[in-house]
C-alpha cells in the first residue's frame, strides 16, 4: 500500500491554492492591460475625410480616416 500520502503536496491542498493564485494574477494582469488600451483609446478621436469618394472596392479607405488629437 501507498503510505506515503501528504496533504500539502503538490498534488493536494498546495497545487491547487497554486494553481488558483496563478489563475487569478492572469486574470489581474490581464485587466489591468485591458484597462489601461481602453484608456490609451478613448480619447482617440478620428475624422472622416470626403466620405462620398470612398470605394467599396479597389480604395484605400484608410487614406479617409485622420486622427483628431
Amino acid at each position: 500500500m501507498n503510505e506515503n500520502r501528504s496533504v500539502f503536496a503538490l498534488d493536494g491542498i498546495t497545487g491547487m491554492l497554486i494553481a488558483t493564485v496563478l489563475l487569478l494574477t492572469i486574470l489581474v494582469t490581464l485587466t489591468v492591460l485591458g484597462l489601461g488600451v481602453q484608456n490609451a483609446n478613448a480619447a482617440n478621436y478620428y475624422e472622416v475625410k470626403n466620405e462620398n469618394t470612398i470605394k467599396m472596392f479597389g480604395s484605400s479607405r484608410a487614406d479617409h480616416i485622420v486622427d483628431v488629437k
